[in-house]
């Protein structure tokens, strides 16, 4: 007896990786709202029964109104994904789509400063020795 196909190990991964590439292009080339500016798709988190998706994003500004408007218009056309996305996509539960932004790259960039600082500060200790 065949397994039902939600029980192969990483499905849901694959399933996943293929939402963020296809929604990555229509973002890019069909979503005409001048509030998405240029963003990357860094992460989609399906729930096992395909019903929801987190769309992780991060943008080029960090400018957190900027961000807060990316943040709308992407919920404002979640809608208008879906449909497209179920163009592309053929599976039985197509997710919600829940945008949030990603800062795991700016905490990323912070940490790697402060060692760096936390570096150079031991080394002009270490030369004043």
């Amino acid at each position: 007896m065949a397994k039902h196909s939600k029980t192969i190990p990483g499905r849901g991964l694959r399933v996943a990786d293929q939402i963020q590439r296809d929604l990555a292009e229509i973002i890019w080339s069909e979503l005409k709202d001048p509030r998405v500016g240029m963003i990357t798709l860094t992460e989609v988190q399906l729930t096992p029964d395909y019903a929801h998706a987190k769309v992780y994003f991060t943008t080029l500004t960090d400018d957190p109104a900027a961000i807060k408007n990316t943040v709308e218009a992407l919920a404002k056309a979640s809608g208008f994904l879906r449909a497209q996305l179920g163009l592309r996509l053929h599976i039985h539960t197509l997710p919600q789509l829940h945008f949030i932004h990603d800062t795991s790259t700016m905490r990323g960039m912070a940490m790697s400063k402060l060692i760096d600082e936390a570096n150079a500060t031991r080394a002009k200790d270490a030369d004043e020795d």
